[in-house]
């Protein structure tokens, strides 16, 4: 049986050859070296790449070792030997291989630009969503000023009714999969449990805290998400990102408390702001639990993504289900009888049509209503789609710039609104600090190159 031997040559020391990359794909294209190709075979070897060199093992002749035996040498085949030349041929180079790995990080590089792309365009949308969800809000309540728990009941129920009607329709057209519609509906409940939770210890709080405390109040939704991350999703922020996050919160409170009176967060008592507080926990708890869901949901789709509306639908039929076993405290939350909630509910809906004798007063009805659960609905997907290509924190940034633009557009004369608000003392102060702490949130330090290393495989 012939013996087989091997020379190893270093092909190239060009270090701007082996563009730096992540671990794992750096692993995957060393040993993927390994499987030859036509093309290497026919130059007689087989090319191995490391960080900074390349190497091509070929097949040399067998060389035997001569003994002395009395004077003569004979040739003994039990003592044949190979030969291993370890030679440098900086001119020999694959191009096609080059080529190939060169296209290959163009690709990444691309993907990831585009990655970025849509989530900043994603950003912008969630926006400005959420600025015309707080002044269509505010403008909504000009003809319900008197039915205001009607209205988040019309957008508790009526949103189920509508993300059920179009998960059906994307059902039929094939981008809703059985699949999809297996995944477990535990966490979903718990989901519908944690806005439930959320929107009434904010009904609570906020019936009784000023206006100007529950926007600076909110801003510990931020820090709840953090919190929340690096416990449930085991995710590390860097300190330019923490940074961010605390400037861009405290820009919103600059903004908010200078055009309020210094004690509207105390006024009503600690208690009420520790719930309002607690409420934005709830919230926080439920972004990123919407996060685990559409991790998990990649692992087993095997790489696929759930629809929006799967998570929306569900999520929002057990949100009304635990609405629904909650009205009674609820009511009571608002100040109607448990007893009179029917009469209350249908007089609303009397003046959200405008018509009827409750009428009078109820000018802008249904379109200001309709238009805020419009963008309302909106908002909300924008924003479960921001959380589905990025992270629960950048979602609740993106939502969190909203707050100063809204205080803004409050200044403006708006229609039904009356006389415009002035513009608080430290709006561009708050502003300013708030725009350095996004900048400084999305700024990326570069990164040192990495070192080289060379792998080691045994044949």
């Amino acid at each position: 049986m012939a013996a087989s031997c091997h020379r190893i040559s270093a092909l190239s020391t060009d270090v701007n050859f082996n563009i730096q990359a992540k671990w794992n794909r750096r692993r995957q294209a060393s040993e993927s070296q390994f499987l030859p190709n036509s093309n290497q075979w026919r130059k007689g070897g087989i090319v191995l790449t490391t960080n900074n060199r390349r190497w091509l093992i070929e097949a040399v002749t067998a060389v035997q070792r001569l003994e002395e035996d009395g004077g003569e040498d004979k040739r003994k085949s039990s003592s044949t030997v190979c030969s291993y030349a370890l030679q440098d041929k900086p001119e020999v180079v694959e191009d096609d291989n080059r080529k190939d790995v060169v296209e290959n990080d163009d690709g990444d590089r691309r993907r990831r630009r585009k990655r970025r792309a849509e989530v900043a365009v994603a950003a912008v949308v969630t926006m400005g969503l959420g600025v015309g969800n707080r002044v269509l809000y505010k403008l909504a309540l000009v003809p319900l000023k008197q039915y205001p728990f009607f209205l988040a009941q019309l957008a508790t129920f009526g949103y189920v009714a509508v993300y059920f009607s179009i998960l059906h329709f994307r059902y039929r057209a094939g981008i809703v999969t059985d699949e999809m519609l297996s995944m477990p509906k535990a966490p979903l409940l718990v989901v519908g449990l944690l806005e439930a939770l959320g929107a009434v210890c904010g009904m609570a709080a906020g019936a009784v805290l000023s206006g100007a405390a529950i926007p600076i109040l909110s801003q510990s939704f931020l820090v709840w998400q953090i919190i929340l991350s690096c416990l449930f999703l085991g995710r590390k922020y860097k300190f330019n990102q923490l940074l961010g996050c605390f400037l861009v919160a405290v820009g919103v409170i600059i903004t908010v408390a200078s055009g309020s009176s210094a004690g509207s967060l105390m006024e009503a008592g600690m208690f009420w702001s520790l719930l309002m507080i607690v409420s934005f926990l709830f919230q926080a708890a439920d972004t990123i639990l919407k996060e685990v869901i559409f991790l998990d949901a990649a692992k087993r789709l095997k790489g696929g993504s759930v629809d929006l509306f799967v998570l929306n639908s569900y999520g929002s039929a057990f949100q009304a289900l635990f609405i629904c076993l909650l009205l009674p405290f609820l009511s009571r939350l608002w100040g109607i009888p448990f007893h009179q909630l029917p009469m209350y509910l249908s007089d609303g809906a009397a003046c959200f049509l405008n018509m009827g004798t409750v009428s009078s007063g109820c000018e802008g009805a249904p379109l200001l209503p309709l238009l805020f659960c419009i963008v309302n609905m909106g908002y909300n997907i924008s924003l479960l789609h921001l959380i589905k290509i990025s992270s629960a924190v950048v979602s609740s940034l993106a939502s969190t710039v909203s707050v100063p633009i809204s205080v803004f557009l409050f200044t403006l004369p708006l229609p039904y609104l009356g006389v415009a608000s002035s513009l608080p003392s430290g709006f561009i102060a708050g502003a300013v600090v708030l725009v350095m702490g996004m900048l400084i949130y999305a700024w990326t330090p570069s990164r040192p190159p990495m070192p080289s290393t060379v792998t080691t495989h045994d044949f």
